[in-house]
């Protein structure tokens, strides 16, 4: 388990790999649409991530390089989506910045680009293909690396049953992955069970992965039931699900390993009452400022270059962190959690016992 110290450092080495070149390149023009960027958020129920901490974020940073954020949120409807592209597209953007919601995000691309609009491809990839051969669409692409994101995962699950004295190839563990349609859910998954795999690993049930805490808990549930009751752990793509799989294992009086990502206020708060083993760090602030950075070089016209790629296109890929209970308050620390939020009444103690003030 990392501790915060090393949770720091690994922070300052992801912002040091944004290996943001840019070198003038002309064009971009003077227009007003040249200085405007445009991006779309894709909802508030996958995460709280989105308003609380991207919006912010991306807003700060575009309007303190002198240009105009135009952000907006679909809010889950894939129709609203496209309305609030073709309204921003009407209104004129420099670049467009999106993150992608239930495949939304690829006929808005394919617009800006015929349009001459540079495309970044923010958190969740835009891709054409088939899952098994993802061609990337957008320009760019930023996000975690989220392979890694899910070995991550991947190794919570592992060493929680280990601690709990259990052969992993033997265990009965269920796998609830994220919604099929987010490019991210196969990346996630393909690195817990790398990871998983290689401990002996298989699962047990496997419903059709969603991003919707209260469906994550039905499914769960339904297996569950089919598993007669038992479970040794549950590998969940991320925190808003993970909420949604403890609520049942409460009910049935089971505590279990089980994994998430995001570090929101309530998966810190089920980490630090030990019903969530971990969840996977990734400093928004980092992301935000990598996918600012780029859009702001292109707004200027340069041309910039990435330190990594992904299905054929430039990805800048910032490293994610895992948390457990004592590295929790490193997430207050870098302000992308206030210990208030998260060390309500039955929370308290255990902020007291891990030092979240």
């Amino acid at each position: 388990m990392k501790t915060s110290s090393s949770i720091s450092i690994a922070v300052a080495v992801a912002a040091s790999a944004l290996l943001l070149a840019g070198c003038s390149s002309g064009g971009g023009g003077g227009s007003t649409a040249s200085t405007r960027a445009c991006v779309i958020l894709p909802d508030s129920a996958s995460s709280p991530r989105w308003e609380s901490l991207d919006r912010p974020a991306l807003d700060k940073a575009f309007t303190d390089a002198g240009f105009t954020a135009d952000i907006q949120n679909a809010q889950g409807d894939t129709n609203k989506y496209s309305t609030i592209a073709d309204q921003e597209l009407t209104k004129g953007c420099g670049v467009m910045v999106l993150t992608d919601l239930n495949g939304a995000a690829l006929a808005v691309t394919q617009k800006a680009q015929k349009q001459g609009i540079p495309v970044i491809a923010y958190d969740r990839p835009i891709t054409t293909g088939s899952a098994d051969s993802p061609k990337m669409v957008a320009d760019y692409y930023v996000s975690f690396d989220n392979e890694k994101v899910g070995a991550l995962e991947g190794q919570m699950i592992v060493d929680g049953l280990k601690k709990a004295g259990k052969d992993p190839a033997k265990a009965i563990v269920v796998y609830m992955g994220g919604d099929p349609t987010d490019g991210n859910a196969k990346l996630f998954h393909d690195g817990a069970v790398k990871v998983m795999s290689a401990a002996g690993i298989k699962p047990a049930a496997e419903p059709t992965g969603v991003w919707d805490g209260e469906k994550s808990a039905t499914n769960f549930e339904q297996a569950l039931t089919s598993l007669g009751g038992k479970v040794d752990a549950v590998w969940v793509a991320n925190d808003t699900n993970a909420a949604g799989v403890i609520t049942v294992l409460d009910k049935n009086g089971l505590k279990v390993p089980v994994s998430g990502q995001d570090a929101s206020v309530a998966g810190l708060q089920n980490v630090l009452l030990g019903k969530q083993t971990g969840t996977v760090y990734k400093q928004v602030s980092l992301e935000a400022k990598a996918a600012s950075d780029l859009a702001i070089q292109l707004l200027k016209g340069q041309k910039p270059t990435a330190n990594s790629s992904l299905y054929g296109k430039p990805f800048i890929a910032v490293t994610p962190v895992s948390v457990g209970p004592e590295q929790v308050e490193t997430v207050v620390t870098n302000g992308d959690a206030k210990a208030s939020d998260i060390c309500t009444t039955d929370v308290a103690a255990a902020c007291t016992q891990y030092g979240v003030k």
